[in-house]
């Protein structure tokens, strides 16, 4: 059977931490999911550094990305990746509330591979959620499993 890869959020809410959990949970997906709570240590989680210097050095199957962040914001985070050789080809799915179309746009031209807005209500949220669990985590054929440095 092959390796899953871990779901990367990066979710600085707890709340939206909280229902993203259960929301893949109830849809029966079975990655591992690793939850950083900032830019700064979404990077250092992808490069395995700092507290995630140990961490096994699969990719994720895909970064749920917050684009509210604190110390590094969703965007800087994108731009962050997608110039790096070793990250740009993850999946990155921008989950967020916000529906201005200034974030949209620049989300697209850094490289999102999908920009999804969180959905006000609880059953529409787990819904949203679910489905990006099932396709990014299940039905996506992703890279590469392992870095090559």
């Amino acid at each position: 059977m092959a390796e899953l890869r871990p779901i990367l959020l990066v979710e600085d809410n707890d709340n939206d931490i909280e229902l993203t959990m259960v929301a893949l949970e109830k849809a029966n997906v079975s990655n591992p999911i690793d939850v950083v709570r900032d830019g700064v240590e979404a990077l250092e989680y992808l490069r395995c550094e700092g507290e995630w210097a140990a961490r096994c050095d699969i990719y994720p199957a895909v970064i749920l990305l917050d684009k509210k962040l604190p110390r590094l914001d969703g965007h800087e985070v994108l731009q962050k990746i997608r110039q790096d050789g070793m990250l740009r080809h993850i999946p990155i799915v921008m989950l967020t509330s916000s529906r201005e179309e200034l974030d949209l746009t620049k989300s697209y031209e850094l490289g999102v591979n999908a920009y999804v807005v969180k959905p006000v209500k609880f059953n529409d949220f787990m819904d949203a959620v679910r489905d990006l669990g099932v396709f990014w985590g299940v039905l996506n054929e992703g890279p590469p499993l392992s870095f090559k440095k």
